[in-house]
């Protein structure tokens, strides 16, 4: 008669391997994906679900948009903020002038780690707001005018 393992606590055990790669690289951001960490330790879905919900509950991630899964570091600052507000905050921190062209969509999906579509729109809500001007297909945003303390909250 074979001995089984016990799956009892291998969600622990993913949980602190998975910790022990955040520790020792201290660039990452973005924990593997739930796919990678399923083929990396032989371990079903619900184990590596399980495993996530650990480091989220010992403060080591976070749950991010798209299905993946962020690092918290200790002391790091992170905005949790609404898009279009952080995109607004641009506008008075780099000294924009009503008029003046504003970055791409593509320029701010960058700069911010996040699709296209979903800076396109934050930027509409700008617009609607009367924050920023044109946009569309190959026309130029503008700045139409500069956000208030009030205007952005």
């Amino acid at each position: 008669m074979s001995q089984q393992v016990s799956p009892r606590g291998t969600f622990r055990k993913v949980a602190d391997a998975v910790k022990a790669r955040v520790a020792a690289d201290p660039d990452m951001t973005e924990l593997p994906s739930l796919a990678e960490v399923m083929r990396d330790h032989k371990v079903s879905r619900g184990v590596a679900l399980r495993a996530f919900g650990v480091l989220r509950q010992e403060g080591v991630a976070e749950p991010a948009p798209g299905g993946r899964w962020r690092v918290v570091r200790a002391g790091a600052r992170v905005d949790r903020r609404p898009l279009d507000q952080r995109i607004a905050d641009i506008i008075t921190a780099e000294g924009f002038k009503v008029g003046e062209a504003f970055p791409s969509a593509s320029a701010l999906a960058d700069r911010f780690g996040v699709s296209r579509p979903t800076v396109t729109k934050a930027l509409e809500k700008l617009e609607t707001a009367g924050v920023l001007a044109g946009g569309g297909q190959g026309r130029v945003r503008t700045v139409r005018a500069v956000p208030t303390r009030e205007e952005r909250s």
